[in-house]
């Protein structure tokens, strides 16, 4: 049962998911920008065991979101979404005691499977509070602040990695689960949602026998490979491959933040229909691809300048291909789900996000860095295909709800 909220009530509450969006952000933005290392040097793990240890928390996380969500649309989504957020405050805390290994890939995938969680009880939360109308508009003012407050912890991450220190490393992981703590007490001050489920309906799952949402969400996660595309793949290519300055690393990470804050409510805004996302996801598919042929082009050449500006242009393309994949995908993965079960097909849907982060560096290294301009041919004409693949995938689905 969606709670379709007066306008003053519906700007109230996506203020407050702004809001919570922007506090959890910005402590995972400290967080991402020195956990590896401290991961390394105080806790005594070697970058295998880290890489191998994320990959299987991701992992994790892709296969909770579905109960995580199944038991918001049972219990509630605003007190699920509440409890996702303090256990994820509480996961980010336990890498501090972790020391081993095995105690490592657990913490990981406790932590893997609460953010997850938390995404997908947000989304279904958003859903429940706006009317349709509105949620996509929405979900775009919590993107930007996440993008702002990722930035800013960044910011606090470098900080702490120029310190290089135990206590500052131990700061900035008790800063993220503090910023956790304001997330909950945020969240909780949300109007109350009614369960949407019964109990015996709850028992059953209706995601994972519904094919044609199945498919809609394959092929969003492997347009969602554009994630560590930016993170991994692009930082390697800079380094490895092209004669550009070590900092275009960061200043297109900059580029990349700064125009998703500005420009991605706009983009948003242009949707008005199922069949009009679904043509912005093929847009995007387009765009992915012509942002992979001008990385790969920015190898050819000698001069600094010249490949700079190539990564420039082409990270302009890639950004833009960003919002609209975003904007698209959000409409479509809310616009498909049932009502009453938000929460299980947002943790489903969401899923994408965990694998792509799950399979995604390792994928995109060996397929671009080392592959070269074929690599980043083959990646762009996947793009391509599931980007164009997506309209005939929603209607087959919209025609079944």
């Amino acid at each position: 049962m969606t709670v379709l909220l007066e306008r003053p009530a519906t700007r109230r509450a996506g203020r407050l998911l702004a809001a919570a969006q922007l506090a959890g952000s910005l402590g995972d933005g400290a967080f991402l920008t020195c956990s590896v290392l401290f991961f390394t040097r105080i806790a005594g793990l070697t970058p295998a065991q880290v890489g191998l240890g994320l990959t299987l928390g991701w992992a994790a996380g892709s296969v909770a979101g579905v109960p995580l969500g199944r038991l918001a649309d049972r219990h509630g989504t605003r007190a699920s979404a509440v409890l996702l957020a303090l256990a994820t405050g509480a996961s980010i805390l336990a890498f501090l005691v972790v020391r081993s290994p095995v105690l490592f890939v657990l913490a990981a995938c406790l932590y893997g499977s609460c953010q997850t969680g938390l995404a997908a009880v947000r989304q279904a939360l958003l859903a429940d509070l706006a009317d349709p109308e509105r949620r996509t508009r929405i979900r775009a003012h919590l993107q930007s602040a996440g993008n702002a407050g990722l930035a800013v912890g960044a910011g606090l991450g470098g900080l702490a990695l120029s310190a290089d220190t135990a206590s500052a490393y131990l700061t900035v992981f008790v800063l993220d689960a503090a910023m956790f703590v304001v997330t909950a007490g945020l969240l909780h001050a949300l109007p109350l949602v009614p369960r949407t489920l019964s109990e015996r309906t709850a028992r059953k799952s209706a995601v994972l026998r519904d094919r044609p949402y199945a498919l809609v969400t394959l092929l969003n996660a492997i347009l969602l490979l554009r994630m560590p595309l930016l993170s991994v793949a692009i930082p390697l290519w800079i380094v490895e491959r092209t004669a550009a300055p070590g900092w275009t690393v960061s200043a297109l990470f900059v580029l990349n933040t700064v125009v998703v804050v500005l420009l991605q409510v706009r983009v948003a805004g242009r949707l008005t229909t199922l069949g009009s996302a679904a043509r912005m996801v093929r847009r995007s598919g387009v765009l992915l691809l012509a942002s992979c042929v001008a990385f790969a082009a920015s190898a050819l050449g000698t001069s600094p300048a010249v490949a700079f500006a190539v990564l420039v242009a082409g990270a302009l393309v890639q950004v833009l291909g960003e919002m609209l994949q975003s904007a698209g995908s959000w409409e479509i993965g809310f616009a498909l789900a049932p009502a009453d079960k938000q929460g299980e097909y947002q943790g489903f849907f969401g899923s994408g996000i965990s694998v792509a982060r799950a399979v995604g560096p390792l994928l995109l290294s060996t397929v671009v860095v080392g592959g070269g301009l074929p690599g980043w041919l083959l990646l762009g004409a996947v793009f391509l295909a599931a980007g164009w693949a997506m309209g005939p995938a929603v209607r087959r689905a919209a025609a079944t709800r």
